[in-house]
């Protein structure tokens, strides 16, 4: 390996080692407690050299967004494509994204804003659209041979999210009920959203 090849790889791992220590701050102390000098102490580095590589903090949150959504994109193509008819793709899809929220809680909650600042740049991440794109497309082969409008599709797939979301949130804030009372709630909210789409 030449030396520019050992330098990028370098610059590459001390980048990759800034997002797990933010990561991992936040998971021990909560998002409210993450900063550069911490990121920088844990990873045994100045701050300066944390800034050569993101510009502030608001430059790390949204690199993890990125991350989440990639993350979450992967998971929910996953479920989908364990599954051959749209009803259970839907279902598929909807608990993994269930699944990704509570095992990738921290970036979950940096996608979402819950109980954190969210980036305001993450909604217009490239990233941030997969999850609901291959959403979307299961719900449009749900609806064959009826062709959805922009607006139908949208609305249905609101429903959908905002009901999981807001399971999710109820349960991140810590006000939800157990998993077995969690699994049935989703199950019966996926349950009646896919029989009101495909009716």
């Amino acid at each position: 390996m030449g030396s520019k090849d050992r330098i990028l790889r370098l610059k590459e791992d001390t980048r990759a080692n800034i997002l797990d220590a933010a990561l991992k701050i936040a998971k021990q102390e909560g998002w409210q407690s993450l900063s550069m000098r911490k990121i920088a102490d844990a990873i045994e580095y100045t701050a300066p050299i944390i800034y050569e590589y993101f510009a502030n903090k608001e430059a790390i949150l949204l690199e993890l967004t990125k991350k989440g959504f990639s993350i979450l994109t992967c998971q929910i193509q996953n479920a989908r494509d364990q599954h051959l008819l749209p009803a259970r793709q839907l279902e598929a899809m909807w608990f993994a994204y269930w699944d990704f929220a509570f095992a990738e809680k921290e970036l979950y909650q940096v996608m979402f804003g819950i109980e954190v600042n969210c980036c305001e740049l993450a909604r217009i991440l490239p990233e941030s659209e997969g999850p609901a794109d291959l959403i979307c497309d299961v719900i449009v082969a749900l609806m064959a041979p009826t062709v959805p409008t922009e607006e139908d599709l949208c609305t249905k797939y609101y429903t959908f999210w905002s009901v999981i979301h807001g399971l999710i949130s109820i349960n991140i804030v810590r006000r939800g009920r157990s998993d077995e009372v969690n699994q049935e709630v989703l199950k019966i909210a996926i349950g009646g959203i896919i029989r009101s789409i495909a009716a």
